[in-house]
């Protein structure tokens, strides 16, 4: 899988922008603020329609303007792809693949695999559950449309379940709807928690070895799903917490309050981790992920490192460009020298400069 030309046009700080990678290494350096970050978005918002810091259409969209273009060509197993995103600042985004718009967005995953690495990512374990349930979503929605479909649904019925509570206080008529509501809740939560079961499961089967060679066997880390509810009991449970609920004005239970726990040597680093040991699980998470994206699609994904190299110490940033030398890689730093220090290849350098990309020897 390979992403062989990006183009943009009032994306961020880039008025128009078109250029072609290399199958394997692409390096973009630069001073900060000159738009690196903003291209390797742009890459990931082209194959799942979402940036991965959460940002609204309207936010992305280049100051002055009114819509964002971004058209990346895909070859994927000798097949070619070209995927058009419109984004619009008070409309819903246009999708086309290969010139024939989609109605939904799910039928655009599968067409190319991303692997997305900041360093918020290597916070991950540290910060708040919204973060963790945040790269479980991204992840298995890239990896099971049948999960992102009930994911989608999941959140819409939340909602407005939500809105109804907030407002049965001023019309008690609306006290009497919940139950279908509750249902269709109940419908759409039970295979998130089991899919999300299945995801963790499958993660630390891979993550074990990894994280070992990453702390030289000294350690052994163990993710663990701590889901709000198990699914069998969800529907006895949104009917215990109604009166509750009621009383909050919002959904308390439910798969949209999971958590995942990082276990080393059966303590929770989350709460009594070093930083180190909470930087090294978070390097071992996206590693793990890229060899399970690997096993599901039998391909390569295409990784997204965004100045991630300067987070790490020496050991680990060997560790981490060892592994990724067969994968078609778009990293943006500030300078070259790490890559010269550790002799790693590269393919094709990019020079960034206020929004503007040179091609360098």
């Amino acid at each position: 899988m390979i992403i062989e030309s990006v183009e943009l046009q009032n994306y961020r700080n880039y008025e128009h922008l078109r250029i072609h990678l290399d199958e394997k290494t692409n390096i973009f350096y630069g001073d900060n603020a000159q738009g690196k970050t903003n291209l390797l978005e742009a890459v990931y918002v082209s194959g799942t329609t979402k940036s991965h810091k959460g940002s609204k259409d309207k936010e992305i969209i280049r100051f002055g303007e009114t819509e964002a273009h971004i058209c990346v060509h895909v070859n994927k197993n000798k097949i070619h792809y070209k995927i058009d995103l419109h984004l619009k600042k008070n409309k819903a985004k246009g999708i086309a693949i290969n010139g024939i718009p989609i109605k939904k967005a799910s039928e655009l995953f599968g067409i190319v695999n991303m692997v997305f690495f900041s360093p918020e990512d290597l916070n991950m374990i540290k910060n708040g559950p919204s973060e963790r349930r945040r790269f479980m979503n991204l992840e298995l929605g890239q990896l099971d449309k049948v999960y992102l479909y009930h994911l989608t649904n999941y959140n819409r019925v939340l909602n407005q379940r939500n809105i109804i509570l907030r407002d049965a206080s001023f019309n008690s008529d609306l006290r009497d709807t919940l139950p279908v509501w509750d249902e269709q809740l109940v419908n759409f939560g039970m295979p998130i928690i089991e899919r999300r079961r299945q995801f963790i499961s499958r993660l630390n089967e891979i993550i074990y070895d990894i994280h070992r060679q990453l702390t030289g066997k000294k350690e052994r880390l163990k993710i663990v799903y701590e889901p709000d509810v198990v699914s069998e009991e969800f529907r006895e449970r949104i009917l215990m917490f109604r009166d509750k609920d009621f009383k909050m004005k919002t959904t308390t239970t439910g798969p949209h309050r999971d958590d995942i726990n990082f276990l080393v040597e059966g303590i929770d680093i989350r709460k009594y981790g070093s930083q180190g040991q909470q930087r090294t699980a978070a390097l071992s998470v996206k590693l793990a992920e890229i060899q399970l994206v690997k096993q599901v699609i039998h391909d390569t994904p295409v990784l997204l490192l965004d100045d991630v190299l300067s987070e790490l110490d020496s050991s680990r940033q060997t560790y981490l460009l060892k592994e990724i030398h067969d994968i078609q890689t778009l990293i943006s730093c500030t300078g070259l020298d790490e890559f010269i220090s550790h002799r790693f290849p590269i393919n094709k350098i990019f020079k960034v400069v206020n929004g503007t990309v040179q091609v360098e020897n």
